[in-house]
């Protein structure tokens, strides 16, 4: 193993046990009468359950990797001197949360050279687990059983296969409601299973394309080495491999160029901060 291999193996292992522990804070709260329910800046929910998750990913991190600067959705940026920053989204999904549905998921990311090197997907609620460092594979585990390696679908057509999105009014709101239109019609099947979930169903075979119009750097980062290791694509609309861009499409490689020949007719357009909403 190249020593670069055993810097994201060490800091992969440690990404699945600290997403299980905010995982687990979550879980105290969800479907409990009287949890408030705060708006941010930009109108998003966010709970005591979110803040608390994350400081207690940021408190392991510092502990264990001192130099490695943090990005985290509640708490802010903390400089590092290692060349490895972790992305942290303690709830993705927190309108999944506050409505007791149980698809929202903890997201623990390592950004290494401006690429995801390392992401998990924790989904609480199902405790479903799906985890992957770039050249060391994608794994699933559920519950206690053992993880095995997973892989997209084979499904190569999208007329037969599963399209998911987090929010219909998410391409209204960037005017690409024509793209959502011509997604659904080419698809066998529709779902808005979305969030981490969708893109969560899409690494692990049982889904072919998950689609966001728009999503934060929090949302993106541990999602592109997830889907890739399993053999999937993760790109922007316009098919560039990226975490920066602020949108999604990722498939099971199969169904990629029919969903890009769609996705590359929209050109990215600009609403007002406050049109939108990620949670």
């Amino acid at each position: 193993m190249s020593s670069l291999d055993k810097f994201l193996q060490d800091r992969l292992d440690f990404a699945v046990a600290i997403a299980q522990e905010a995982g687990l804070i979550t879980l105290e709260y969800f479907r409990q009468e009287g949890l408030t329910v705060d708006r941010k800046s930009d109108d998003s929910p966010v709970t005591i359950a979110d803040r608390r998750a994350e400081q207690h990913l940021r408190t392991r991190i510092i502990e264990s990797y001192p130099d490695d600067a943090i990005l985290g959705e509640e708490l802010g940026e903390v400089a590092g001197t290692s060349g490895y920053r972790w992305i942290l989204d303690p709830i993705d999904g927190t309108k999944s949360f506050i409505h007791g549905v149980p698809l929202f998921g903890t997201l623990v990311a390592v950004e290494h050279g401006g690429e995801g090197a390392v992401g998990v997907i924790r989904i609480p609620a199902l405790d479903e687990c799906v985890y992957a460092a770039k050249g060391l594979g994608a794994w699933y585990t559920r519950g206690s059983a053992a993880p095995v390696k997973t892989r997209v679908s084979d499904c190569p057509r999208l007329s037969e296969g599963l399209f998911l999105t987090s929010e219909v009014n998410c391409f209204e709101e960037v005017g690409r409601q024509e793209a959502y239109a011509r997604l659904q019609s080419a698809a066998r099947l529709t779902r808005t299973w979305g969030d981490c979930y969708g893109f969560m169903l899409v690494a692990t075979g049982r889904a072919e394309v998950m689609a966001d119009a728009y999503l934060s750097l929090w949302d993106a980062a541990a999602l592109q080495p997830i889907v890739e290791e399993a053999g999937g694509t993760f790109t922007d609309w316009k098919g560039n491999p990226t975490i920066q861009s602020g949108e999604a499409v990722a498939t099971n490689g199969l169904v990629r160029d029919e969903v890009l020949a769609i996705t590359r007719d929209y050109e990215k357009k600009s609403p007002s901060p406050a049109a939108i909403v990620i949670s």
